[in-house]
């Protein structure tokens, strides 16, 4: 081991190596920050490139990229609110909070110093775990498998908000939107509303975006006002942060260790590690009710955990050859690409790569947190301008990403409708986070159980593991029921109008409830393969309905149940979250006519004028603008966006295809 690692220090410091470390990082910096994209698209487009390069030079520009690609998507998880990519989906609850109180910079500060303390935590266990880590990975089984993602929903419980029944109707709602699509094990179609879209599953990212990204950039356009409240940024931000990741580094290396062990475990993968660290923080941490308004600690868990999980996440595959998540399988095939068998024939004859890949995670995330905090404070003034100058390119930003998830229109039009959903579970106090936890989990959940009944039956409980992690999942719900946060701001609907003052809430939970008995009505129609997984998510999404359906019938008095935004305060000279659901809409629909490229950059140039209120011309320029960067991007990522109507009759010149 040791002669290894010297002999892959001193590859890694030869100037050919070290460059396409660099280049790696550079490129893994760039897709982190564009939303949607992230280390998957990333080393998709590294593998043409690391195609006949010397084996050393393509492991460290391939690490180097998949090693900061959760450092970088931290920019508009905190300073804009979008998860840059699955990973930093729970930074976003903490992490923007603190950015509105004129905090990006001190927020900004404590993530990279966490990324980078995690994704070096990542590459010490993965030094000692190439040699000590396969017993371990080869006990696990299914039934494991199935009691980690039973322990990842318990801690729903403690992130479920002020009122655990809407909570856990949210979760069971996400795990609902998991049903629709094909089943992953029989392959039959279910729900699909009788739309081919659905022939597939829900991307995750749109899901993502649907629930952070659109209901913030509503919320800030209401407002009319700066990300930050204060308009400001702090000058001492970045010594703050630093203080405050040294207060916490036992949060910091405890939620490490949990993204170690969640990478190494296949089928996970990053984008559920930084939700179990954010629910262990919250579990293990005193003055829980701080957290989502912008606590320090909802910072340091998650980006511990996300940069931490890419050590793990190599042992599997380095090991035993099987990829623990989309990224990772690629890594693979660019593994055999260049010639380098994983398995234990990489163990035991090219130990040297395995430890350049170690060096590799190690400096990559020194260099990419230096390059961040280098740039950062440039790119965090963005957060203390206008934000109707921002918002039309944050629009387009995230209706790009979505439509990477599949390159489908109807990744658009399930943009928009996933949006509403997040728009209003905002408005009425419904827990986005429980409800994104849900979907990630649900096809975990589908799989895992008939693996495990098919395999075990109900003997996988005797297996030491399965009843370690019970053990831990009873203790989880325990700390859920009695540390749970009281409300602190019921609402009362009692007056001579109240029958109005409900009817938003009435409209909202009656579209959920339609929904959760069409589901269930599907699922009748198939056999217990298929329809088993539908049944029960439908009927648990009833089920923990029904308390809050009655509780708005019979009860009047002050309660969380009747809580509205709108009732509670209503932004001043701003207009109401229709009218921009409708202006997304009249853009989607003129994009359907004109492709996305003119579609966006009208809607751009349109929006900077009338709403942003600036110079013609300078709206102009920032449509062109936009269409430059969308031509840019499909140059090098080979990308391309919905075309319209106009297209089947017109060929455009670049950048406008």
């Amino acid at each position: 081991m040791y002669e290894a690692a010297i002999v892959a220090l001193a590859q890694l410091t030869t100037l050919q190596t070290f460059i396409a470390l660099v280049a790696g990082v550079i490129v893994g910096l760039v897709v982190g920050i564009l939303p949607g994209l992230g280390g998957t698209a990333g080393l998709a487009l590294l593998l043409p490139i690391v195609f006949g390069m010397d084996p050393s030079s393509a492991l460290a520009m391939m690490i180097g990229l998949l090693a900061v690609t959760t450092t970088s998507d931290t920019f508009p998880s905190v300073l804009m609110g979008i998860p840059g990519t699955s990973g930093s989906q729970a930074t976003v609850l903490d992490g923007f909070p603190m950015t509105k109180k004129g905090e990006g910079t001190r927020a900004l500060s404590i993530a990279f110093i966490s990324s980078l303390f995690g994704g070096i935590f990542g590459a010490f266990v993965l030094s000692f775990a190439v040699v000590f880590a396969t017993p371990i990975i080869l006990q696990i089984g299914f039934g494991e498998q199935l009691m980690l993602v039973i322990l990842a929903l318990s801690m729903v419980g403690i992130l479920t908000g002020a009122n655990i029944w809407k909570g856990l109707a949210a979760c069971s709602l996400g795990l609902l939107l998991g049903a629709l699509g094909s089943a992953p094990l029989s392959g039959v179609q279910r729900a699909a509303f009788g739309t081919e879209y659905l022939l597939d599953p829900l991307p995750l990212v749109i899901i993502g975006l649907a629930m952070f990204a659109t209901p913030e950039i509503v919320d800030l356009l209401r407002r009319q006002s700066t990300i930050s409240e204060t308009g400001r940024l702090e000058r001492t931000g970045w010594a703050k942060g630093f203080r405050d990741w040294a207060k916490n580094w036992w949060l910091s290396l405890r939620c490490s260790m949990i993204g170690s062990l969640i990478g190494a475990l296949p089928g996970l993968g990053g984008s559920v590690v930084d939700w179990i660290a954010y629910g262990h923080a919250v579990q293990t941490t005193k003055n829980r009710e701080s957290y989502g308004t912008g606590d320090p600690r909802g910072v340091v868990a998650p980006e511990s955990a996300n940069n931490a999980k890419e050590g793990g996440a190599l042992v599997p595959t380095l090991l035993l050859g099987i990829p623990g998540s989309g990224s990772m399988a690629i890594l693979l095939g660019g593994l055999i690409l260049i010639g380098i068998e994983p398995g234990k024939d990489m163990i035991d004859n090219n130990m040297d790569k395995v430890y350049l890949m170690i060096w590799s995670i190690a400096v990559a995330n020194i260099v990419g947190a230096g390059i961040c905090f280098f740039l950062a404070p440039q790119i965090a003034r963005i957060t203390t301008i206008k934000y109707t100058l921002i918002a039309p390119f944050m629009i387009g930003l995230i209706f790009f990403a979505a439509f990477q998830a599949t390159r489908n229109w109807g990744d658009l039009i399930a943009l928009l409708l996933l949006s509403v959903l997040g728009i209003y579970m905002k408005r009425f106090g419904w827990s986005r986070p429980a409800l994104l936890i849900g979907f990630v989990l649900s096809t975990r959940v589908e799989a895992s159980v008939y693996q495990t009944v098919t395999l075990y039956g109900i003997t996988f409980i005797e297996r030491p593991i399965v009843q370690v992690l019970i053990a831990l999942t009873l203790l989880s719900i325990a700390l859920a029921v009695f540390f749970k946060q009281k409300s602190s701001e019921p609402v009362s609907v009692d007056g001579p109008h109240s029958h109005l003052r409900l009817m938003p809430q009435w409209i909202f939970v009656s579209g959920v409830v339609a929904l959760a008995i069409y589901v269930f009505q599907d699922s009748l129609k198939f056999n217990s393969l298929t329809g088993m997984y539908p049944l029960v998510a439908s009927v648990s999404t009833l089920v923990f309905l029904a308390p809050v359906v009655l509780m708005m019938v019979f009860k009047r008095a002050p309660s969380d149940f009747f809580y509205d935004a709108e009732l509670k305060s209503v932004p001043e000279g701003g207009r109401s979250a229709e009218f921009y659901i409708g202006m997304l809409v009249v853009m989607l629909l003129f994009s359907g006519l004109v492709g996305f490229v003119l579609g966006i950059a009208t809607f751009i140039a349109l929006f900077l004028y009338r709403a942003a209120h600036v110079l013609w011309w300078k709206a102009i320029l920032g449509g062109v603008g936009f269409i430059l960067f969308l031509g840019i991007i499909s140059d090098q990522l080979t990308l391309r966006y919905p075309t319209g109507l106009l297209q089947d009759y017109l060929s455009l010149p670049w950048p406008l295809q």
